[in-house]
């Protein structure tokens, strides 16, 4: 397989200046790429900005494949996610939490990453589209914020996929085809293919296909009450009737297993889809191109193992989980002349639908919960219960998002140039999500209503109502909406042949709306009250809750200025960037650059309710959920080089930074309800300062050796009065980002006789710890681990706040000490690639070893389950790759 899926293969770019040596004129020089970061087309090293680029066979050199294969072999790029189709992805250290996965459609962040493929926006709050990158002219990633001409959501940088067009010269076509065998896992195997036909001279028309196996390597092992197992671990066996399940007359009950759901490498995936391009030449001035990407991703199991059992590659499940991901993305470019003003129109529609199924085990772990995978205590031994951990929660969504730029640009070879565009885009997200604890626990009143429903039936806006079962005890059912208008324009002059200064700025209005409804409330109408106030909070809330919420609003507790009587919150505001490059010599630029990014508000789902933990002095005496979280921003500093040295022998590119984040955006546990559930909340300030540096170097006319190397300081700056003792002190660091990280590559290639051409590539990345969260809960999440387990998990954790005063009160553990706050630490990892082979004329045959040390690297550490699960990379995976072009 060249290339895998699209939220990680675009971060390929990040490793910058790894392209391959090209001959001019009988001399080996830097392959130097054309890029559109500035949405104009200019070669990489002339660029003003801090953008990388990887070409189609770069990246095909590079002989990676996978998401979390690109994430470890690039210095400065991290992810919060737990497997394809459910990743977020960060660029330099602007990570806070996302939701998780399982509420992520009914209430999370924008991404602070926007995903481009062409022209068209994919990025999506908490399941990024997962395009599977095949057939790709070149990557282009823009770190730090690129919000004036790529607007919300590219407020740490934006990545963009750019295809293969169709070409008007001729027919070709091309296959390539990947097998591979992972150390304690299953096979893996992919075929990629395309065909090129100039059907006339004016149409052209361009197919590329493929399908992708992703054998697993995680097994679901054996899981028992009782038995040392999720429930009755050897802590409380002997409270427990004879390691028997009992029901709440202390009856023995069938002790359920999740023996039918035993499998070793359960976790598959597999992608498989098409892409249909179009192109027009209408005249001589004119051309247009239509594409249409057609993908389904469909996965079993999870990408996580638990750190309680031995090895690193089990779990115990006891649903059987799967995750299926359909989408049709098409997309129009209109491209021209109107006299001297080149003219683009780009538009998109996507049609995106989810089915997933996920064991419950985070939800009866947490929260009001904690346990019930063990027992529920608090009371008499004879009187506590051990609850069937077989559970569900089942997800219907469907995603349409229609995106419009209409952009003109001024000719390049002026003084002066000027880029000016409007943008439309308006995304819906329509999810029905039904939550289900045990087939004997019944946590809710199932015949609780909404919307007017009766005898136990529901109505919602999603589903056509009817009774969903015994089993199902709670449902959401939500649309949410985001609409943005905006106006951008970026004006460049060149003061003289080599200082050139500009100017962008963008003006956007956003729109956020928010319907539906769960088993427990009406949330249209709570938001509309919200909005419209007085009365209406009195009618929906009550008398004595409708005045507290009155006198909160009054009082500046609760803000709700940007929320309209109709529920929509809207919010509207202007970005700026300026810059200053000079060249100070044909092959040597500087620059410094001032950016804004931002992501847009979030009304929250249970807006305005008091916390149920009112006890005197803890972090939630009197807390009440903000009706929305506000904008974020991100204003960035940054100072760059950018040279060709030697003759064009060696390449370096180095950008020094400093960002400030303001209002920052992060998930939080939603304590109004069960720990399950999230709301987003502005919960302070911080500050990002940070060196990114890469260089390519032609030792010799066979041996290009490329590296990057990340330098960052992350720190948190400002804290709210709700987030003090809840998240890591003022002065810690931000999550999931580490302090140091790089990589070295080498490629070696030598002529033989007969026209072949060997090769040999190695690579070696290292990647620092990094702190899991905003939160510092880890020590509540071992306790829980202890009580299910029997043990603790035997990860890192790194204390900041001290015993006693963590969530401000004296909170303690099952053996009655005060928690310390704390967040577990992800360690650090070495990883290294290597492959050789030979091509001649057309073909490439390639032997490759990825994961040589077989390392087992925590990429990322999941709380959200309640007791930790680790992600990591895939084990030693050795293959062969085979590709042959037709021309």
């Amino acid at each position: 397989m060249k290339l895998a899926k699209v939220s990680c293969a675009v971060l390929a770019a990040l490793t910058a200046g790894a392209g391959l040596a090209q001959e001019t004129s009988n001399k080996a020089t830097i392959e130097t790429i054309e890029v559109t970061a500035t949405k104009r087309t200019e070669s990489i090293q002339d660029v003003p900005v801090a953008v990388s680029a990887l070409s189609g066979e770069s990246l095909k050199n590079l002989g990676i494949s996978g998401f979390q294969d690109y994430v470890e072999f690039l210095p400065n790029v991290t992810f919060q996610g737990t497997g394809p189709g459910q990743n977020e992805v960060y660029i330099r250290g602007a990570a806070t939490n996302q939701t998780a996965i399982t509420v992520s459609s009914v209430q999370a962040l924008q991404p602070s990453v926007a995903i481009y493929l062409d022209e068209q926006p994919i990025s999506m709050q908490g399941r990024n589209l997962d395009v599977y990158a095949t057939d790709m002219q070149r990557v282009e990633v823009l770190p730090g914020p690129q919000g004036t001409l790529f607007g919300a959501s590219s407020q740490a940088g934006t990545v963009r996929l750019i295809t293969n067009k169709p070409d008007h010269t001729g027919f070709s076509a091309g296959v390539d085809v990947d097998f591979a065998t992972t150390k304690g896992g299953d096979i893996s195997n992919a075929v990629e293919a395309f065909m090129n036909f100039a059907l006339t001279d004016d149409f052209a028309l361009r197919v590329a296909a493929y399908t992708d196996h992703q054998g697993g390597w995680i097994d679901n092992v054996l899981s028992v009450p009782g038995q040392g197992g999720y429930i009755g671990s050897a802590v409380h066996i002997d409270r427990i009737s004879g390691g028997v399940l009992t029901d709440p007359q202390n009856t023995p009950v069938d002790s359920p297993t999740n023996d039918e759901l035993v499998e070793d490498d359960f976790n598959d995936a597999t992608y498989a889809g098409a892409r249909f391009s179009g192109s027009y030449i209408i005249n001589d001035d004119w051309t247009l191109l239509v594409q249409h990407t057609e993908q389904k991703l469909e996965t079993e199991g999870v990408f996580a193992y638990d750190p309680s059992y031995d090895g690193e590659s089990s779990v115990s499940r006891y649903e059987p989980e799967s995750n299926e991901d359909e989408f049709g993305l098409t997309t129009w470019t209109l491209e021209g002349r109107l006299k001297q003003l080149e003219v683009v129109y780009a538009g998109g529609y996507l049609d995106r639908k989810i089915d997933s199924t996920i064991d419950y085990i985070g939800y009866t772990n947490g929260g009001a919960f904690a346990a019930f995978y063990a027992c529920s205590y608090g009371g008499a031994p004879e009187d506590e219960i051990c609850h069937n951990p077989e559970g569900f929660y089942k997800e219907s969504t469907e995603n349409s998002r229609l995106t419009q730029e209409l952009r003109v640009n001024t000719p390049a070879d002026k003084d002066w140039r000027v880029t000016a565009g409007v943008f439309y885009d308006s995304l819906e997200v329509n999810s029905v999500g039904l939550f289900q604890l045990g087939a004997e626990d019944k946590f809710f009143d199932l015949n609780r209503t909404l919307n007017g429903g009766a005898d136990g039936r529901y109505e919602g806006i999603n589903s056509t109502g009817g009774n969903f079962g015994p089993l199902v005890s709670f449902v959401n059912d939500v649309t949410h909406e985001l609409n943005q208008i905006a106006l951008f324009g970026q004006i460049e002059y060149d003061l003289t042949d080599k200082l050139t200064l500009s100017l962008g700025a963008r003006w956007y209005d956003a729109e956020d709306i928010y319907l539906g409804a769960t088993t427990s409330s009406d949330v249209t109408e709570q938001i509309r009250a919200l909005g419209q106030g007085g009365q209406a909070l009195i009618d929906f809330f009550g008398e004595d809750e409708g005045n507290a919420m009155i006198a909160a609003i009054q009082s500046g507790q609760l803000d709700t200025s940007l929320l309209g009587g109709d529920g929509k919150l809207e919010v509207d505001d202007t970005i700026f960037r300026f810059s200053v490059d000079y060249k100070l010599t044909d092959y040597v630029l500087l620059f410094a650059n001032y950016s804004e990014g931002f992501r847009p508000p979030v009304t929250a789902r249970t807006g305005g309710q008091l916390a149920r933990n009112q006890t005197a002095g803890s972090a939630f005496e009197g807390f009440r959920i903000p009706v929305y979280s506000t904008t974020d921003t991100l204003d960035n500093y940054e100072l760059g080089m950018k040279g060709d040295f030697f003759d064009g022998l060696l390449r370096l590119n180095a950008t020094a930074y400093y960002s400030e984040i303001s209002d920052l955006q992060t998930s939080r546990f939603d304590p109004t309800n069960i720990a399950f559930f999230y709301f987003t909340d502005n919960v302070g300030e911080a500050e990002i300062k940070g060196l990114d540096a890469d260089f390519t170097w032609l030792a010799t006319d066979n041996l290009v050796i490329s590296g990057a190397l990340s330098l960052l300081d992350t720190e948190i700056t400002r804290l709210n009065s709700t987030m003090v003792n809840l998240a890591p002190p003022v002065g810690s660091s931000l999550p999931y980002s580490a302090d140091l990280s790089g990589n070295l590559r080498a490629r070696y290639y030598h002529e033989f006789e007969n026209g072949y051409e060997g090769f040999i590539n190695a690579a070696i990345a290292y990647t620092g710890d990094r702190l899991s969260g905003m939160f510092a809960n880890a020590n509540i999440y071992e306790d829980t681990h202890h009580l299910v387990y029997g043990m603790g998990s035997g990860l890192e954790i790194e204390n900041e706040i001290p015993a006693g005063t963590f969530q401000g009160v004296s909170y303690t553990d099952r053996n009655g000490n005060a928690f310390a706050g704390g967040r577990y630490v992800a360690q650090s990892y070495v990883l290294v690639n290597v492959s050789a082979g030979v091509t001649k004329d057309d073909w490439r045959a390639e032997l490759y070893i990825d994961n040589l040390t077989d390392e087992n690297a925590q990429l990322y550490i999941d709380e959200q389950q309640f007791t930790p699960k680790v992600v990591t990379n895939r084990p030693r995976t050795i293959g062969v790759r085979l590709s042959y072009d037709f021309y």
